[in-house]
């Protein structure tokens, strides 16, 4: 479990470096596999002894190594990030992978480790181009969503849970149809990519569970409304500015992903309905 563990928090570290291009070039429609990785300054070539996640930017002080400009600290951040996430999922995925009682059940757990660890490197990015373009690009959007989809749908047939995919199927349009509602009726508050961001939400914590599914749906608003409160008090925004909702929607996705059952059983207890 442990050695497993660090693997997969080594993996995660290598595709955060990853993500960093994905975030940088996405929103300029560029290739994220072509040109190899380059200093934004010079534009020399980045040696691959200078492209170890985290590592490599502490030994050269943050710095090109050709042209001595500074590298953005959010470079290791997002590798570190990523370790992190990968990390967390690993440890909250893989005792169904180890506890497994059939091949059928392995190979469920196993497909359903990698969806997780792909909606972790998926939010990241999504997130970072969001605060940074206040654009969801469609070039990650959709496959995520086909990704995922399919992903899920293979773990739950081989386990013979289709009432997982049919709550999917539920969450995923009923969380489109609510921010394409909020879309045509808020003029601009709500942008397409937030409806699209919303139906793979619905579809993954949908799979997840009705506590998810609505924990999620209910968290993205408290968050997002909380942030735009601390936004006006600091004066760091006004009534009319343009505050990007995506990364409150993904942090709320992984609240009911994650906190989902134990919030809603906290709340029917609080309220004296269980």
């Amino acid at each position: 479990m442990i050695a497993i563990t660090v693997l997969v928090g080594g993996l995660g570290s290598a595709i955060g470096s990853f993500l960093n291009v994905v975030v940088h070039r996405v929103p300029l429609a560029q290739s994220v596999v072509h040109p190899p990785s380059a200093c934004p300054s010079c534009g020399s070539a980045i040696r691959a002894r200078d492209n170890i996640p985290v590592l490599s930017w502490l030994l050269l002080r943050g710095r090109c190594r050709d042209c001595a400009e500074p590298i953005a600290v959010r470079y290791p951040l997002v590798e570190l990030g990523t370790a992190v996430a990968f990390t967390l999922v690993a440890l909250g995925w893989l005792p169904a992978v180890l506890g497994a009682r059939s091949v059928a059940d392995s190979v469920s757990a196993v497909i359903e480790l990698v969806a997780f660890l792909y909606l972790a490197a998926v939010s990241i990015a999504l997130a970072l181009i969001d605060l940074e373009t206040r654009r969801l690009p469609n070039r990650i959007l959709v496959p995520a969503i086909v990704v995922m989809a399919v992903l899920l749908t293979a773990s739950s047939l081989l386990v013979g849970d289709p009432a997982a995919l049919a709550r999917a199927g539920i969450g995923g349009v009923a969380l489109f149809l609510l921010y394409l509602g909020l879309a045509l009726g808020t003029r601009g508050g709500m942008g397409l990519g937030d409806v699209k961001l919303a139906a793979l939400v619905g579809i993954v914590t949908g799979w997840i569970g009705w506590p998810a599914l609505i924990v999620a749906a209910f968290a993205a608003f408290v968050l997002g409304g909380l942030i735009g409160l601390l936004l006006l008090v600091a004066r760091r925004a006004t009534r009319r500015s343009a505050i990007p909702f995506g990364p409150w929607m993904i942090l709320g996705a992984w609240i009911g992903i994650v906190f989902g059952d134990w919030i809603a059983a906290t709340y029917l207890h609080v309220a004296g309905l269980a």
